[in-house]
């Protein structure tokens, strides 16, 4: 479900990662339904029940995801990185990129919604 929220802010988004952020961004919510976003931390982030990923907006070589509790998400995921205690990142350089990873990441937004479900 998309948010003009949202929507307002990718139109003023200036940055060549653009079309990524896009893609991406198409990649979450086609995940699953229960998957939302808003405007958090002045940047777009994905909720459900609870904080999600938010998007580093700053970032100008590659669409960055952070994934707030990246670390409590079941599962094996190559492009789920880091080792800090609660946080991960999920990067694509390239609209490519994205539709290679777009699995995973489909599957990461799977399981965390599966988590907060079995809670």
């Amino acid at each position: 479900m998309k948010n003009p929220d949202v929507d307002a802010w990718l139109d003023a988004y200036d940055n060549p990662m653009k079309p990524v952020v896009e893609a991406l961004r198409e990649v979450i919510l086609d995940a699953d339904p229960r998957v939302s976003e808003t405007i958090k931390w002045q940047a777009p982030t994905f909720v459900y029940k609870g904080n999600i990923a938010s998007f580093f907006p700053r970032s100008r070589k590659h669409a960055s995801l952070m994934f707030h509790k990246g670390a409590d998400i079941p599962g094996d995921f190559q492009n789920l990185m880091g080792d800090g205690k609660d946080a991960r990142s999920f990067k694509a350089a390239t609209l490519e990129e994205v539709d290679q990873k777009s699995a995973e990441l489909r599957a990461i937004i799977k399981a965390w919604c599966a988590l907060q479900d079995a809670d």
